[in-house]
């Protein structure tokens, strides 16, 4: 379980579900990358990457953000629960069709799924496609056509 509550600034948005954040009092301040927790985004090539990632930057980009750390990622990043200006960032991203819920890590998150039947009942965001892909399709697609001799 997290230690704490970080206190940060939002100084860079990567794409719809990592940012990255300066963390503690001026002066003795640390710069973190955060995974935002249970949500998947798109890739920023992939459709409505660009879109997930522009409206992560509405909600937290220059604001004050708390952090709660749950643990670290494969890349080092910290995955946390996040808001910005008190939006629930998780719930925001996923409301709005700009991110998937990522059940494997949503136990703890369980107000998300409602959020994502209802963006993908009204069409929102990603939902808008026909057949909108999963990050972890696209991602295991590319990466299988980029190992092929």
């Amino acid at each position: 379980m997290p230690a704490s509550v970080l206190f940060c600034l939002v100084i860079a948005i990567a794409d719809g579900d990592t940012l990255t954040a300066r963390c503690g009092p001026p002066g003795a301040s640390r710069k973190m990358q955060v995974r935002i927790a249970a949500i998947d985004a798109p890739e920023r090539r992939q459709a409505y990457g660009e879109r997930s990632r522009q409206h992560l930057v509405s909600l937290c980009y220059r604001q004050r953000a708390t952090i709660q750390p749950l643990n670290k990622d494969a890349y080092g990043r910290t995955v946390a629960h996040v808001r910005c200006r008190s939006t629930d960032v998780n719930a925001a991203q996923v409301r709005a069709g700009m991110a998937w819920v990522y059940t494997p890590y949503a136990k703890d998150s369980p107000q998300l799924a409602p959020l994502q039947r209802q963006a993908r009942a009204q069409g929102r965001g990603l939902w808008s496609q026909r057949r909108p892909m999963p990050p972890w399709e696209y991602r295991h697609r590319y990466a299988t056509a980029r190992s092929k001799p």
